[in-house]
Formats: structure tokens, C-alpha cells, sequence
């Protein structure tokens, strides 16, 4: 077994190489992008009333695939599936212009709702509010007097950043037709969206950013990912992203993120295209049944450039045939928490598969290469204490993922 530990000159310039591929591949994601985009956007604001809410008005910010840009244009030809996205606390739907610019043109109806924009939001509304939109927008779809009769698809993913993030969690409770659920550093709010986790057995992503100082993973993300129920759930920690850098810039937002640390290390930019580029096959594959969007998404997850993954599954396709994603099993690092030193067992010989780990920020603190066997000794007696993730390759293939604590 070989191990190599890293210089600081060699973790450098390794870092700097994978930042201007990182560059080269967001280039590569925006011009694929940029061809595979057949709509404009189209843009309306509508009021809907929950009957069984006292008659309460959710207004909304509805924005959908056109053959021409604009307000109150025409929807184009087909069926798409819905959106509803969460503001964070305090934010406006116009920070999310990010999102609605890198799905809408894609095939998607992204709705916002811009209820609970005050100092005490209602957290169970908002979260009521979410589902309702769902089923609300499906409505639409039939109705031969609506501007978006004909245009509705059946499936629905729940979206949100930050507040809306968490309350998108428990909004699943209100709408069991909810496909999937999509998650942009969601927070842990009152009620807990912990807890209703436990019931979500739908598909789930969730991103994180490694320098997050107002959500922490460790605090949020995390537990929200652990207490999840789903078949098939991904965590994606982006590397030196922060909490706001998942929106535009938004003054409430920055002013919380100027109080705390640590501070991004890298742009709006780099973390948005990060985002983006995961988020929309994703949703490609379990809203579209797109088989090749599916195996887009592993192979990025896989490749992990600017990012730390987690999965309890691997999306799969064969023969251009959506199959039943397959659980990621057969290791385990003990004990956990970890003092000192662990063991790492695998259910199968790890021959010349590479075993790398990262820290929760995303950094890497050691990669093990050509391992033989299937138990490997790991020596942990200075590193800081903390969640670390445990990545295993082999051939560009992930097999295995899994995190531990390192303790005193």
C-alpha cells in the first residue's frame, strides 16, 4: 500500500491545477448548456388562493419556457415540470434569478412564492404555502382558461435555499405527489425539518457550501441528509462556497455572512456553475426520465472537481433505460468516532482503488493510492476534530462514499 501525503508546494500547485480545471469545466458546462436551451423565459405573477387556509393569498412569481421573452407571453408548446423554490429569510425571489435563468430554458416552470418576507416568518405556512403551489400549478394545467393549460407535466420537485430549503422539507408532508426534493444549503428551522426527514422517502439533493457560515453543514446539511429516508439521496459540499454565493447578491443576506466565518474562496460564479451543473441533470433524470442525464450527474459527482459528495446510491441507465438507482454499501470506518486510529473495511478486495478524504470544508488531507485488500489502517493522531468524507475510486468509477468524526 502506498500512501502519499502531500507537500504544502505540492497541495498548492495541485489546488491551482484543479481550480483552472474547475474554469475549463464550467466553460465547457456553459457552452453545452447554452445549445441545449430551446426556450426563452417568460415571466408572470399571479395570486392563488388556499381555500383551506381561510381563503389565504399566496402570491407568486411564475416563470416558464416561451417561444419569446417577456412578461405575460404565451407558454411554449409541451409539458413541463414544476418548481416551487423557498426564498431564504428575508431574501427576495429576485436573488434566485441564477436559478430561473439556468432552468427555466431547459424545459422547467420554476415558481416563487413571496409570502413570510417578514421579521417572524411563519415557518409551517411557508412550507404549506410550497406544497400548495405544487398541487396548485398542476391545477392550472387543466384548466382550459389558464395561460398555462396543456403545459403542466405530472412530475414536481420542491426547491429552496436557505429557510426555504428547510421549509421545503417539511412541506413534503402536504403533497404526496411531490417527485423529488432539491435543496440549496437549507437551514434548520422550527419545526424541524430534521424530523420530517425521517418520512422523505422521495429522490433528494442536497448542496452545501464548505465555508457556509450561516447555515454550517455540520449543523444543518448534514443532519438533514443523515435523518433523510430516501432510496436514493446525494450531498454535495462545494468547496470554499458560501451561504449567499447560492443566490445573487442580496444586501440582508451579505450583511449576516460580514459577521461570521470563514469567508468564501471562491466566486459567485465558479459556485453557481457548480450548482447548476449538477443540479439540472438531476433533475433531468428523476423530472424527465432523461437516462443520459443521469449518467452526467454520476460521472460529475464521481469526477468530484470543486466538490465533496455523498450518495447512498449510484444513478443508472442501461440501454437508454431508466433502472432503480443502486445503493452504495459494503464499508465501514470504526469506530466512530474515531481516536487516533480507525479501520476501514470494505465487503470486497479494494484492489488498486484509490481512497481519498476530505475534510468539511471540502479540503483533502490525505489520498491513499493502489490499495490491496480489504481492510486498510488509518492513522488520524493529528488531525483536527471534526466530520471527514471518505471517497473510494476506482478507474473513475466511485464505489464507495462514506463520512466519520474524528475525535479527541
Amino acid at each position: 500500500m502506498q500512501v502519499n501525503l502531500k507537500t504544502n508546494f505540492n497541495t498548492l500547485i495541485i489546488n491551482k491545477m484543479k481550480n483552472i480545471f474547475v474554469i475549463i469545466l464550467i466553460l465547457q458546462i456553459s457552452i453545452a448548456v447554452s445549445f441545449a436551451q430551446p426556450y426563452q423565459v417568460g415571466h408572470r405573477q399571479k395570486t392563488f388562493v388556499d381555500l383551506s387556509r381561510a381563503n389565504r393569498n399566496i402570491a407568486a412569481e411564475v416563470y416558464y419556457p416561451a417561444n419569446t421573452a417577456g412578461n405575460n407571453v404565451p407558454s411554449a408548446s409541451g409539458e413541463f415540470p414544476i418548481l416551487v423554490f423557498g426564498h431564504g429569510f428575508l431574501t427576495a425571489w429576485s436573488a434566485y434569478d441564477v436559478e430561473w435563468n439556468g432552468l427555466v430554458p431547459s424545459g422547467y416552470i420554476m415558481v416563487f412564492p413571496t409570502t413570510e418576507m417578514s421579521f417572524s416568518p411563519s415557518i409551517i405556512d411557508f412550507a404549506k404555502d410550497i406544497a400548495f403551489l405544487t398541487k396548485a400549478m398542476k391545477l392550472e394545467g387543466t384548466n382550459t382558461s389558464s395561460p398555462f393549460f396543456g403545459s403542466v407535466a405530472a412530475t414536481s420537485a420542491v426547491m429552496g435555499h436557505s429557510m426555504g430549503g428547510g421549509c421545503s422539507f417539511l412541506s413534503i408532508q402536504f403533497d404526496s405527489t411531490i417527485t423529488a426534493l432539491a435543496t440549496l444549503a437549507p437551514a434548520v428551522t422550527s419545526p424541524s425539518p430534521v424530523t420530517a426527514a425521517t418520512s422523505i422517502t422521495i429522490p433528494a439533493l442536497i448542496f452545501a457550501g464548505g465555508n457556509d457560515c450561516i447555515t454550517p453543514p455540520n449543523a444543518n446539511q448534514i443532519p438533514l441528509y443523515d435523518s433523510l429516508a430516501s432510496v436514493c439521496k446525494s450531498l454535495v459540499n462545494i468547496t470554499g462556497g458560501s451561504h449567499c454565493q447560492f443566490a445573487s447578491y442580496n444586501f440582508n443576506c451579505s450583511l449576516g455572512e460580514l459577521s461570521c466565518s470563514p469567508q468564501p474562496t471562491i466566486t459567485p460564479t465558479v459556485q453557481q456553475s457548480i450548482t447548476l451543473s449538477l443540479l439540472l441533470p438531476w433533475l433531468n433524470f428523476y423530472l424527465k426520465g432523461d437516462c443520459q442525464a443521469g449518467i452526467q450527474f454520476q460521472g460529475l459527482i464521481t469526477e468530484g472537481s470543486g466538490i465533496v459528495s455523498e450518495q447512498n446510491c449510484t444513478l443508472l441507465c442501461t440501454n437508454s433505460v431508466l433502472v432503480q438507482p443502486q445503493g452504495i454499501s459494503g464499508i465501514s470506518v470504526f469506530p466512530n468516532p474515531v481516536v487516533k486510529e480507525a479501520t476501514i473495511a470494505a465487503s470486497e478486495k479494494l484492489n488498486g482503488a484509490t481512497l481519498s478524504f476530505y475534510n468539511s470544508i471540502g479540503q483533502q488531507v490525505l489520498q491513499m493510492r493502489e490499495i490491496s485488500g480489504q481492510e486498510i489502517k488509518l492513522k488520524t493522531t493529528n488531525w483536527p476534530t471534526g466530520f471527514y468524507f471518505l471517497r473510494i475510486t476506482k478507474n473513475n468509477v466511485l464505489l464507495h462514499s462514506a463520512r466519520f468524526v474524528v475525535s479527541e
